[in-house]
């Protein structure tokens, strides 16, 4: 676990004679924004009122960029146009940015394990994210995180999941039915999203001690039945995070989520203690034309044009009180909904 010397921790107490540093109390976040799926070579406005909402933290949700080459001198000059965009260059000067990748930034459409160059493709991806060497990222398999922000109390837990690197190639439905995308669920025990090693790496960081979670999947985790991309895709590994979180039994666990070039609230009730949202923001600077997509979970409507997601945490004595909403490329709410006190 990588705890950050954000710039809105307070000063850095340095012992000269000792030759340690001890890192003050961290102020408590306030401010989450999030969003996905940019086009680098598309002018990217929405940058602006990202910025105008001050956030602590931004997070990436994928498709970050559009690399879909396995040439990896061409997926790295991608990366670089999207580092050199000015509002974004903006944004990492005064928030600190987190990021996970999906298939787009992963090299491939729909990609998963079977990627030939998707260790490549990860080292291109940790040094676009200016990722020191030898820390835990460096050094595994697979891009996945987390990270705890802020004092005891008032402690907000990252959690970035890589949904590419050891996923099972998705199975195609037989019939494809009308409005839905060509996926079917794939309940073989065998197909996996997460892989070995990062389930046991998810068990012990959900172990550790937070008011709040916040979980980065690229793709959607509540909405499971749109044929398209989500943990609806592999059942077994859907139900393996639900009893992961209910076998926590800790309050607090928000998900976040991108990919389907529209925005909406999920909610999901009875599998845990508490209810599970699902907030999907998507997409930055690309609009997708109003179609119908099966969500059960949804509450209220789907937002198609360009947005950003953001979370507003009020830090009660009874818990965080936390406000979510997705915003339109101005920064003005379109969806928004009160997710109480955690």
């Amino acid at each position: 676990m990588k705890l950050f010397p954000f710039k809105f921790f307070t000063t850095t107490i340095v012992s000269i004679l000792l030759g340690i540093t001890i890192q003050a109390e961290q102020k408590a976040i306030e401010t989450i924004a999030f969003g996905s799926c940019l086009k680098q070579n598309r002018p990217q406005p929405i940058w602006d009122s990202v910025l105008s909402k001050k956030p602590d933290i931004f997070v990436l949700l994928g498709d970050n960029i559009y690399g879909d080459t396995r040439d990896m001198q061409k997926l790295k000059d991608k990366w670089n146009v999207f580092s050199s965009v000015p509002g974004f260059k903006k944004l990492r000067q005064n928030s600190r940015v987190l990021a996970i990748w999906d298939d787009h930034d992963y090299g491939e459409n729909d990609a998963g394990k079977e990627f030939p160059k998707k260790a490549e493709s990860q080292n291109i991806f940790l040094d676009f994210l200016n990722e020191p060497p030898n820390t835990f990222r460096r050094k595994t398999p697979g891009i996945y995180d987390s990270l705890i922000v802020g004092p005891p109390g008032k402690r907000v837990q990252f959690i970035l999941l890589d949904t590419r690197y050891f996923r099972t190639s998705l199975k195609r439905s037989k019939v494809r039915e009308s409005g839905k995308g060509p996926y079917a669920p794939n309940d073989s025990t065998e197909a996996e999203i997460l892989g070995r090693d990062q389930w046991v790496w998810l068990e012990k960081t959900l172990s550790e001690k937070a008011e709040l979670r916040i979980i980065a999947s690229s793709i959607q985790v509540v909405s499971t039945t749109h044929g398209w991309e989500t943990w609806g895709n592999f059942p077994q590994e859907r139900k393996k995070l639900l009893e992961m979180l209910k076998k926590q039994n800790s309050n607090g666990t928000i998900i976040l989520s991108g990919d389907r070039h529209s925005s909406e609230i999920s909610k999901l009730e009875g599998a845990l203690p508490y209810s599970l949202f699902d907030i999907t923001s998507s997409a930055m600077n690309q609009r997708l034309r109003p179609r119908v997509e099966e969500n059960i979970y949804r509450m209220g409507k789907r937002y198609f044009d360009e947005n950003f997601g953001l979370l507003k945490i009020d830090w009660l004595p009874n818990g965080p009180k936390v406000h979510a909403s997705i915003q339109d490329i101005n920064g003005e709410p379109v969806i928004e909904y009160e997710l109480g006190v955690y």
